[in-house]
Parts: C-alpha cells; sequence; structure tokens
C-alpha cells in the first residue's frame, strides 16, 4: 500500500524521534512518503496533491487537531468520495488529540502507532461523517470559503477562548489546560453581550418549505462527535449523542450570567455520555443536517480548534460516510 505521512514538526508532542520511529515502522509495512509541512495550510496542500494524484492510497496525520483538519480538507477538496479517496489515519501529537481519541485511539503516539498497523493488518476501518461550515448566500460572508471540521465548531464565546489562546501561543506560551482556563475566565470577564444573546439559530422546519428560528443566544458550540473536548483525561459532553455515525449536534446557552455561567460550567465537568448540561438557558438539538447561525455583530469562529476570525453568519452541514478511517 503506498502512503503518505504528514508531519507537522510544531506539533506539541512531536519530536524528531517520533517522527523517525513512526516512519521506520509504517515502512516495514507500506511504501512510504515522509512530508514535513513548512507553513499554515501545508498540510492540506500534501494531502490534497495526494488525493488528486490517484496513487497514495492512505494519508497518515501525524499532529495535532490542527494538523488533522488541513489534512481532511485536503483529502476532500472536490467533496466526499470515501470509496476512491484515500483513506485517512492519525497519530496523535498535539496537546488535546480530540479527534484521535474520539475513535478511540491511544493519546500517545507509540502506542497508537502500534494500534494503527495492527488495523492496518486487520483491514480494520469505518466510515466517518464530518461537518461542513461555509458562508451564508446573501449574508456579508457568502464569499467566505467552505471547510470541513471533524469534531467540533464554535461561533461566539468558545471561540473567543480559542483566539485568545492562539495569541498566548503565538506569545511563546505552552498549550495547556490551565491556560485554557485562563482564558475562559478572561473571554467572560470580557463578554459584553453575555447576559443577552445575539445569536439566531435558522433551520428548516417540521413542514416542507417552513423555518423554524430560535432567538437570544449567547454561544453555540456544533458538535460532529462526544466528547467534544477533554481537560485532561476527563472528556467534556455538551452533546453527549452527537456521534461521527450521525449528522450534527448543536448546544447553546441564551445567558452567560455568572450564576448561569457556574451552573452549566459545573454540568459540563460532570457530564458524561448518558447526560450533557440541561436546564432552562440550555439548547440541545441532535442530529441536524443543515442550519445557519446568524448574529447582528460579527462573533469569534472557530473549526477544530482553530480560530478563522469574525462571522456574522455560518451555515452548517452534516455529511454522513463522508471519510473512510483506519481504526
Amino acid at each position: 500500500m503506498r502512503a503518505l505521512l504528514v508531519v507537522n514538526p510544531a506539533a506539541t508532542t512531536t519530536s524528531a524521534r517520533t517522527r523517525d520511529v513512526l516512519a521506520h515502522a509504517l515502512a516495514s509495512d507500506l511504501e512510504l512518503e515522509v512530508a514535513e509541512t513548512r507553513y499554515r495550510g501545508h498540510a492540506r496542500d500534501l494531502a490534497r496533491h495526494a488525493a488528486e494524484g490517484g496513487e497514495t492510497e492512505l494519508v497518515v496525520a501525524l499532529g495535532g487537531d490542527g494538523t488533522v483538519n488541513e489534512v481532511v480538507n485536503g483529502l476532500l477538496t472536490h467533496g466526499p468520495d470515501p470509496d476512491s479517496h484515500p483513506r485517512l489515519a492519525v497519530v496523535p501529537g498535539g496537546s488535546t488529540n480530540v479527534f484521535a481519541r474520539a475513535l478511540g485511539l491511544p493519546n500517545d503516539a507509540v502506542e497508537a502507532t502500534g494500534a494503527l498497523l495492527d488495523a492496518l493488518r486487520d483491514g480494520s476501518e469505518r466510515t466517518i461523517g464530518l461537518g461542513l461550515a461555509a458562508g451564508t448566500p446573501g449574508s456579508e460572508d457568502e464569499g467566505a470559503p467552505s471547510r470541513w471540521f471533524t469534531f467540533c465548531a464554535g461561533f461566539g464565546f468558545d471561540a473567543g477562548v480559542v483566539g485568545r489562546v492562539e495569541q498566548q501561543r503565538e506569545r511563546g506560551k505552552r498549550s495547556t489546560h490551565a491556560l485554557y482556563v485562563r482564558q475562559v475566565v478572561r473571554q467572560f470577564m470580557g463578554e459584553a453581550r453575555r447576559r443577552e444573546g445575539g445569536i439566531t439559530l435558522e433551520r428548516p422546519g417540521a413542514t416542507e418549505g417552513s423555518t423554524e428560528v430560535v432567538e437570544g443566544l449567547a454561544m453555540s458550540i456544533i458538535c460532529n462527535t462526544a466528547p467534544w473536548t477533554y481537560l485532561g483525561n476527563r472528556p467534556v459532553y455538551p452533546s453527549p449523542r452527537a456521534s461521527f455515525d450521525s449528522a450534527l449536534d448543536l448546544f447553546a446557552l441564551s445567558k452567560l450570567s455568572a450564576p448561569a455561567v457556574t451552573r452549566y460550567a459545573t454540568q459540563l465537568l460532570a457530564s458524561t455520555p448518558q447526560r450533557g448540561p440541561h436546564g432552562k438557558h440550555a439548547v440541545s438539538l441532535h442530529d441536524l443536517t443543515d442550519f445557519t447561525l446568524h448574529s447582528q455583530a460579527p462573533l469569534p469562529f472557530q473549526m477544530d480548534g482553530d480560530h478563522l476570525g469574525l462571522r456574522t453568519s455560518v451555515t452548517f452541514t452534516g455529511v454522513r460516510r463522508a471519510l473512510r478511517v483506519i481504526v
């Protein structure tokens, strides 16, 4: 099998030694090419060329969730086609590695490599669904390019936290869970619209041609799988029913007052695969194929932990059976 190993040397827990051990192990079973990323978007370009070339059967991503996101977007440049596109394999090399862990892979590069080799020898794979986000037609963001995400997106509060974390990392700070907690507090203190939400949800209604509208949302998290993220080894489940086998789930809050945030943050930390946050200010929707989020004021937007700037409107699509993954 001809394979491409895409390595992000700047990923948090990726090193030259990890790369060499992984490449040596994979080369024993595969006809392997190794490529290191040199700029933002390079993993996407490498994966796109591999898919367009028609000879590569497998692309292995060694890095964090951002690297995986780029590889997926490269593989799906011309749309989803799991029967003809190269398969994807992931070896975790970032700080959190949500996608790899949600697939059930070990959160250790060496152990994950062993699991990957076993899966390749056994022919073990699955086809998963993905989320797609695009600029909304008729809005000022209609020209925003479409982009796939593997496990989550956020519009509003959580995306603002991601943006703050990225700023700190650019200043040399390490990506730690303590860093995220500090930025959550700072985002909350600086949130001008936390008491009255400015996000509107629109989705197809129960009858043909109708639209269901939910107004006054203060934050929104879109999940393609569960968990949404991890705090250390603790999984966090705002949408416990989210799955790679269904479309998208939405969790939103209509109020971000201090008591409400304290209540729902406590519920998030105690969430399980059976029960997520709940209450009069919580909105939980399951298996959404198409919906749009609007805001009068530009809000932060993120996908798979990558801050993408400010948007006023984003249209989401849940696409089942979009990509084959080795597990």
